[in-house]
């Protein structure tokens, strides 16, 4: 048994308390469970679906299956010849002359450059030129047999049905080619291999000769330039006069050196005149000092004139001891003496100005030559310009010269290269024609057609299922909906309402019998729904057959012994007086106005244990009479006098009837018609069901379908419940059952 836990509060009185169901406490809106106790699908759930919906994977099953099978059948058996050709790496050697176009197979990229060539459309233009006469009838032939048509062009025809295919790790390529014939299959991808290999060489000695002739274009351009560069260079020569640019070169060169060690001279010279003219013009005012000088005592006349002078002081000295001054030959050495001295001075004078005049003169020819080197050193730099132009028109001219011969060079090995018939692939197989079609593949396209339509059927039939968002299994209304499942009713066909109100009693239907037996008994395991003296029963939209649930669930309990009393509270649709053909001129409506009391209204007696208020007509406030006092107090009367009462609402969804009564209540049922409510909005009305904190007992599954029970619920129903009811009321159809 479980243990839920106990209410602390009692049942009314406004205080708030945690609510419970089937042993599980709730506090909220959720999905499909709460902690531990959350429902997931399991595989079973899963085969249930399609179990229903069988028809529909039937159906596009032999849908799919019907449509392989049929392609399969109708097509026009096609015949695959492959023929492989090798890519050679590089380009055949006869000659080590480079070739125009690089063709190295170096990288996966330069593989498949081939194989677009392959697929080229030129390729299949060509291979196509190559179909003429009975080969070209041969090849259009099974378009005019299957369709009457001719294909725009044959190249239209081969580009749909070739394929390269390149084999893995290796340079060989593969040509598939499908047709109807398994002869123009083989024929076809055979000319595709020939084709490539004549394009490559064709393609190869074009390029060639378009080289050579572009060579020969440079090689006349490359020529006229050289003529002309040479023109330019003679032209140079004979401006300049240059016609022996070395020699003259080094002419140049001796007298710049020439020239140099000459001013070296003239400086020097200059330099040490300047010196000496120096020395003789600081002692210029006094000749004696001149005579200091060792280059103007060293001077032949000067020596001679000083010794001269020397030897008269001499004779004037021998002769002044002999002889006064104004002797004859005193006076004539005097006079001699003053006559050598005045020659001597002018001697003295003349050297200086001999130094001087050598100052000047090693003045000017330093000057003079530091010209003429100057001069020389223009004309030696003048030179060096015209050797760098020259040079350089030299220079242009050799590399131009080199140029045309490289391209003459170049020229000739092309145009002997082109002559050379090389290939850059070769066959390896030629294609034979096919033993076998290589489709319709019928095993194939059949075992696709059977998994393929079984695969579309199960999807569909999910996928019916997932936009069917109807209430109809034991996971939509415990996971989905939030609720236990305490009570299944199979559907009651053909019966008028009240029969079917008091079907527990008149038990024209075994199987809803129990199934009320079985709810009565699930409220008295609980100990909440066991203690609840009021119960509220609603449903989500009208319907769902909450009334038919209140009765029969109160026949059912005052069946048991306990004092029952339905109260009809749905006061703008009311149905329990209909379900027990009772009048409704008088009910709740006048208790809750004081005009008539309980036990005016109520109906006694209509069945054992089991009285009725009717609803007293159709109010036009019924909101107003639910929360009105004179309510409160005739359902706290009711408590006194019954041991369950039991209180049919209006629909959730249309009204908030039973909302306002819910707080008075002990607990609910929730009502629910099998695969009529959609599961968002029963999923809602659970929720502002439960939001008011009273206890919610569970939902009430109504009208399942008994065809499809074993769908959704085989642990509630089988066929051998069933069969055992059939059985029983065929030998006992006297016998009621309470």
């Amino acid at each position: 048994m479980d243990t839920a836990p106990k209410a602390d509060k009692a049942p009314g009185s406004g205080e708030a308390y945690p609510y419970t169901y089937y042993g599980t406490s709730y506090s909220g809106y959720g999905s499909a469970g709460h902690g531990d106790n959350q429902m997931q699908r399991s595989v079973q759930d899963y085969l249930l679906i399609l179990r229903e919906r069988a028809w529909y994977i039937v159906l596009v099953f032999t849908l799919i299956f019907s449509a392989a099978t049929i392609y399969t059948f109708t097509r026009v058996p096609q015949f695959q010849s492959v023929a492989s050709v090798q890519v050679f790496r590089r380009d055949q050697v006869v000659m080590q002359v480079q070739s125009v176009g690089d063709n190295e197979i170096r990288s996966a990229e330069d593989l498949n450059t081939q194989v677009k060539v392959l697929e080229s459309f030129a390729i299949i233009q060509r291979v196509a030129d190559r179909l003429t006469g009975e080969d070209m009838k041969s090849f259009l032939a099974p378009y005019r047999k299957d369709t009457g048509e001719v294909p725009a062009s044959p190249a239209e025809a081969i580009f749909k049905n070739r394929k390269i295919v390149p084999v893995r790790l290796s340079l060989v390529l593969q040509v598939q080619y499908t047709h109807p014939d398994k002869y123009v299959a083989a024929k076809v991808a055979n000319l595709f291999i020939d084709e490539y290999i004549a394009y490559n060489s064709r393609l190869r000695i074009e390029d060639s000769m378009k080289a050579v002739d572009d060579l020969k274009e440079r090689a006349e351009q490359q020529k006229k330039k050289v003529e002309e560069l040479a023109l330019n260079l003679q032209a140079y020569r004979e401006k300049n006069k240059m016609v022996s640019l070395d020699q003259r070169k080094d002419i140049v060169t001796e007298k710049l050196k020439a020239l140099n060690a000459y001013v070296t001279q003239t400086t020097s010279r200059l330099n040490e005149a300047e010196i000496r003219w120096r020395q003789v013009q600081e002692r210029k005012a006094t000749p004696a000092q001149l005579l200091d000088l060792t280059f103007v005592s060293s001077q032949s006349l000067i020596t001679q004139l000083v010794q001269q002078v020397s030897a008269q002081k001499i004779v004037m000295s021998q002769l002044r001891e002999h002889y006064r001054d104004k002797h004859p030959k005193m006076i004539e050495a005097v006079n001699s003496l003053a006559q050598i001295e005045r020659e001597l001075s002018r001697a003295i004078d003349s050297t200086a100005a001999m130094f001087e005049a050598d100052f000047q003169t090693a003045r000017r020819n330093d000057e003079e030559a530091r010209a003429n080197l100057k001069r020389q050193e223009s004309e030696s730099l003048e030179l060096d310009r015209y050797a760098v132009e020259y040079s350089n028109l030299e220079r242009d001219l050799g590399i131009n010269e080199h140029l045309l011969n490289n391209i003459l060079g170049r020229m000739r090995e092309t145009s002997m290269s082109s002559t050379i018939e090389t290939q850059s692939a070769r066959v390896v197989d030629r294609a034979a024609p096919a033993l076998k079609p290589v489709s319709p593949n019928i095993p194939l396209n059949l075992a696709l057609g059977f998994l393929g339509g079984l695969a579309l059927g199960t999807a569909f039939a999910f996928f019916v299922a997932y936009i069917d968002d109807r209430v109809k299994s034991s996971f939509d209304i415990e996971s989905v909906v939030g609720l236990p499942l305490v009570g299944i009713v199979p559907e009651i066909k053909r019966m008028e309402q009240p029969d079917k109100a008091q079907i527990v009693v008149n038990n024209q239907d075994k199987q809803v019998v129990e199934s009320f037996l079985t709810l009565h008994s699930s409220l008295r395991l609980k100990d909440e729904s066991k203690r609840a003296q009021a119960i509220l029963v609603t449903s989500t939209i009208p319907g769902e057959g909450k009334s038919f649930t209140t009765t029969n669930l109160a026949l059912t309990f005052a069946a048991h012994g306990e004092k029952v009393v339905i109260v009809d509270c749905d006061l703008r649709k009311p149905n329990i007086h209909k379900s027990f053909r009772l009048e409704n001129l008088k009910g709740l409506i006048d208790v809750c106005a004081g005009t008539q009391t309980i036990d005016q209204v109520l109906c006694k007696g209509v069945h054992p244990n089991l009285d009725v208020i009717p609803a007293g007509g159709r109010a036009k406030n019924p909101t107003q009479i639910l929360n009105s006092k004179n309510f409160e107090l005739m359902l706290a009367d009711l408590r006194k006098r019954y041991d369950r009462i039991f209180v049919d609402t209006p629909p959730l969804a249309a009204v908030s009837d039973a909302l306002i009564i819910l707080p008075l209540m002990d607990g609910s049922l929730f009502t629910i018609f099998f695969n009529r409510v959609r599961r968002k909005a029963a999923q809602f009305s659970a929720r502002r069901l439960l939001e008011v904190n009273v206890p919610c007992f569970g939902a009430v599954l109504n009208g399942l379908n008994l065809a499809v029970s074993g769908y959704y619920y085989a642990q509630y129903y089988d066929k051998s419940y069933k069969d055992y009811y059939v059985t029983m009321a065929k030998q006992d159809p006297g016998t009621t059952e309470r």
